[in-house]
């Protein structure tokens, strides 16, 4: 009998992220934040539609950008 097990990837493992502190640009994706965060980016639109988390994204031509800078704050214990 063989096992055939489910081999689909989780975007966190199909992408190569960059150390949040070598991140030179303004803004960064959902996927993106949602790493950085250790949380799912199903988590990140929640918090853009409902406006109840901690942190709110630019919306740009219909996507989600999250602030850097923000982020940063967020992880070193800064209070929005």
């Amino acid at each position: 009998m063989q096992i055939v097990t489910n081999q689909t990837a989780t975007p966190a493992a199909c992408h190569n992220f960059t150390p949040l502190e070598k991140v030179t640009r303004p803004t960064v994706s959902t996927a993106d934040a949602a790493y950085y965060l250790n949380r799912k980016p199903q988590t990140l639109r929640a918090w853009a539609c409902l406006e109840n988390g901690p942190l709110r994204p630019i919306r740009i031509n219909g996507r989600l950008a999250w602030n850097v800078g923000e982020i940063k704050s967020l992880l070193s214990g800064g209070v929005k």
